[in-house]
């Protein structure tokens, strides 16, 4: 009778410790499943702001462009590229054709706003400093939220390619997301006006 009790005893100790292990492994692979997931959405979130962002961007510019059209007759071309720019952005079905589109766009914008220093008296129009005030912003939030969105996709890559991390990735069904960068144009050309 005494030996059925220890084995009891032995019996309930080993279930104890074996729930206790089960429980930690399950914890431990909720946590490692929704680190996923979370990243994830951190990534989605930030790219989202982006979007906000530069449609913010996109809203301003066609009031930017009529303004200048009254002072800048001969500059139809700048202004077909960034009709063009702009319809790309809409017409993007990816995060990498919307950033290709939108370094295009931040190319343009760049040439435009350098038209003020060849015509000095846009630079005094009121309509056209309220215009670029307001689109001065709106390239620094969408610079804020780039480096936001970069940041969220530097925290979810490197926990994908981490040893767990891309095994709880692909349970998840999470992938790589891509960076936003620069075009290489952007990085080493400087805006040109060409008359």
């Amino acid at each position: 009778m005494r030996n059925i009790g220890k084995v009891w005893v032995v019996l309930i100790i080993v279930l104890a410790v074996l729930l206790a292990f089960g429980a930690g492994i399950f914890r431990w692979y909720i946590n490692g499943y929704n680190t996923a997931v979370n990243l994830e959405q951190n990534t989605k979130t930030a790219w989202a702001n982006i979007d906000a962002a530069l449609q913010r961007r996109l809203d301003l510019v066609p009031n930017l462009v009529n303004t200048v059209k009254g002072y800048a007759t001969h500059e139809k071309e700048l202004f077909e590229h960034i009709a063009d720019a702009r319809t790309k952005y809409f017409q993007a079905n990816t995060r990498a054709d919307k950033i290709k589109a939108s370094n295009k766009m931040s190319a343009l914008l760049s040439r435009l706003l350098l038209l003020q220093e060849n015509y000095p008296q846009l630079k005094a129009n009121e309509n056209f400093r309220d215009l670029q005030v307001a689109l001065e912003g709106t390239e620094n939030r969408i610079s804020v939220a780039r480096t936001r969105y970069n940041e969220a996709v530097k925290q979810l890559n490197s926990y994908k390619r981490q040893f767990f991390g891309s095994f709880f990735c692909k349970r998840a069904g999470v992938e790589e997301a891509e960076y936003f960068e620069a075009s290489e144009k952007a990085k080493t050309e400087v805006p040109k006006v060409k008359f």
